[in-house]
């Protein structure tokens, strides 16, 4: 897989200001307000800023936090992890592996079977029927 990179500029071109905001800038939504907080939709949930499919639907949980939740991603790499000690917290943030978008953080308070919370912002995710990814 290749990396996609692109400009500061590129990416202000094709994502709104709120989307770019929380994949480039490592923005949060206000909880209970994104698109698929409450969605239970069956399909993949992909990258808004790349295309990579992320989550399964059939992973996803009420967390209550606020945030669309899944217990693990679709495939092994297709997220990555790095250490997020801003606004005085030690997390562990979730990147697309592919665009390096920001999606949101992990943490240890899951459901089995990973005991993970993939809390993730729906300004960085785009649902799509599972026929489109090739009946993934």
């Amino acid at each position: 897989m290749s990396k996609i990179t692109r400009t500061e500029a590129e990416w202000r071109e094709r994502l709104t200001p709120e989307q770019f905001r929380i994949t480039r800038e490592s923005g949060t939504e206000m909880p209970f307000s994104g698109v698929y907080c409450d969605t239970k939709s069956d399909g993949i949930y992909n990258c808004l800023c790349c295309g990579q499919a992320l989550f399964d639907s059939q992973t996803k949980y009420d967390s209550g936090s606020g945030w669309p939740s899944f217990f693990e991603p679709i495939a092994e790499g297709v997220v990555s992890t790095k250490e997020d000690n801003s606004l005085g917290m030690s997390r562990i943030e979730i990147l697309c592996s592919k665009c390096d978008a920001h999606l949101g953080h992990v943490f240890p308070d899951g459901p089995h079977p990973t005991g993970l919370r993939y809390c993730m912002n729906s300004g960085s995710l785009e649902l799509s029927d599972r026929e489109e990814q090739g009946g993934c």
